[in-house]
């Protein structure tokens, strides 16, 4: 554990930022579910809210720095992938 009070704040303000992160990618990952869900009972209507969701959130999460910009890029466009139904 850190002595110098500037590094035990630094600490904690780490943490909250890692949580917030985790909190941006599980985010993420439950969209996903969703709209490989949508897709696989064929409801157009869902699918394009969860992707219009999916994104919003993708573009959030790389604006906050929780997400890598290319790795955004890399999941918006398995997700269009996935709600034109071409992905496995």
């Amino acid at each position: 554990m850190a002595n110098i009070h500037s590094q035990k704040k630094r600490i904690l303000r780490a943490e909250r930022e890692r949580l917030e992160n985790r909190r941006y990618t599980s985010t993420i990952k439950t969209y996903f579910r969703r709209l490989q869900a949508a897709v696989e009972s064929g409801d157009d209507e869902a699918a394009d809210t969860e992707q219009r969701e999916l994104i919003s959130t993708i573009d959030k999460a790389v604006k906050r720095g929780a997400l890598h910009r290319n790795t955004g890029a890399r999941k918006k466009s398995r997700a269009a992938r996935v709600r034109a139904g071409a992905a496995s």
